[in-house]
């Protein structure tokens, strides 16, 4: 333990010449200057699980980025949010360098010359640290980090060949989980597509055999019916669940905005709220987490016959005539999530979608052959999103048994 050095993040900055700063403030980057193309602006809604998630990423030209160039990105750079979740924090990769530290984020830059970056990127993930961070954080019902609060941030650490042993240990465990996120997203996005390409464009396998006939909804193949969504999809079924013993429970944080997952599941007492089971589909219905996408396809639960309950703000969606699957990939549908939209009412802020709307949702069922066609083919790409997700959980959970334990020398790498 004599080679692990003690000393704090101000001091190795002054060491190496780095960078502690924030980013541009809000006078320097409008609005009005984010474009649809460009060099991504990194904002803390963006910096999720230690990595910069590109979804819906702000741009800006590469003059702001040029005007604005003590802000640029380097590889190895560290970015924080300032407000709100204290410790969320993400390393930047090599292929985000230039990228632009954006308002509402602070940069640490410190090269690699005393402490590796990946080293550093997992020493300030530990509860420990993120508890001391979030102790110092200003303000009352907003924390908010500074500078000086990251200067004075304590820091140990070993040689550097020990720091770069340590970072590819926890590194293999995120590459396998970044890896595994990403076959679940190209997963999502095959199915959302065959859903498109047999039940709204009706190019099935065998599509050019079948005859369109006319119908309420335009051209149709001939076979399918028109229907109310009600009576193809029950909503909020009756489920019953018991008031005693704890139970699973979903809140409306464990909703992702473009993933079926369902994540973080507590375990609470009572029966309050939506009730579900495998095979449901949980439908938001306030704003603004409706616009934002938040759907799940429950698929959690140990067993077919358990129950959990969750928000009261799901509309839980259970197949009928149709297939579980096909249930969870029309909510996803634009055509569905517009029609209960538009019927949203309330107080602003605090809209409800309102039920009646899906009595005059009409879609054109398809026959059983196509449907059992097409669940034979996206079944088994749910049931591996899941089982993904599960791999994840359990990476997940090796690799915080583990941090701690690297990074403080309790474990020997050598």
């Amino acid at each position: 333990m004599m080679d692990w050095r003690d000393t704090t993040l101000g001091q190795v900055c002054d060491e190496v010449e780095g960078v502690i700063q924030t980013g541009p403030f809000g006078s320097q980057l409008h609005e009005s200057d984010y474009l649809p193309t460009g060099i991504p602006v990194v904002m803390p809604k963006d910096i999720i699980e230690g990595r910069i998630a590109t979804e819906s990423v702000a741009r800006v030209s590469p003059e702001h980025v040029e005007r604005l160039s003590k802000h640029k990105l380097r590889s190895g750079d560290i970015v924080y949010g300032r407000r709100g979740d204290i410790g969320r924090q993400a390393l930047i990769r090599h292929d985000q360098e230039g990228w632009l530290c954006g308002t509402g984020c602070l940069r640490i830059s410190l090269g690699e010359a005393v402490v590796s970056p990946v080293f550093l990127h997992y020493y300030l993930r530990q509860q420990d640290v993120i508890g001391w961070i979030s102790n110092q954080a200003v303000g009352v019902t907003m924390p908010n980090l500074n500078t000086a609060i990251l200067r004075s941030v304590p820091v140990r650490f070993p040689i550097p060949a020990v720091q770069r042993q340590i970072a590819d240990i926890l590194s293999a465990y995120d590459d396998l989980i970044e890896n595994n996120t990403r076959r679940i997203h190209i997963l999502e996005q095959q199915a959302q597509a065959l859903y498109r390409e047999w039940f709204i464009n009706y190019r099935f396998p065998g599509h050019a055999k079948v005859k369109l006939v006319d119908s309420t909804l335009g051209k149709i193949p001939q076979g399918w019916r028109v229907l109310p969504v009600t009576e193809a999809i029950i909503m909020n079924p009756k489920t019953t669940v018991p008031a005693d013993g704890e139970k699973p429970f979903v809140p409306m944080t464990s909703l992702s905005t473009d993933s079926m997952l369902i994540t973080d599941i507590e375990s609470r007492t009572g029966n309050s709220g939506a009730k579900f089971k495998n095979g449901d589909t949980l439908f938001a219905r306030i704003t603004p987490c409706l616009q934002n996408g938040k759907t799940a396809f429950v698929q959690c639960l140990q067993g077919d016959g358990d129950v959990a309950f969750g928000s009261t703000e799901f509309i839980v969606m259970r197949s009928n005539t149709v297939t579980p699957e096909y249930v969870y990939l029309l909510a996803r549908s634009a055509a569905f999530r517009d029609n209960a939209i538009k019927s949203m009412s309330g107080a602003t802020g605090r809209q409800r979608v309102q039920e009646g709307c899906f009595d005059k949702f009409l879609i054109a069922e398809p026959d059983g052959c196509q449907l059992a066609a097409f669940t034979e083919v996206v079944r088994p790409m749910f049931s591996l999103v899941h089982s993904l997700a599960t791999k994840n959980t359990n990476l997940r959970r090796c690799r915080d048994l583990l941090l701690p334990r690297l990074l403080s020398g309790e474990l020997d790498v050598s």
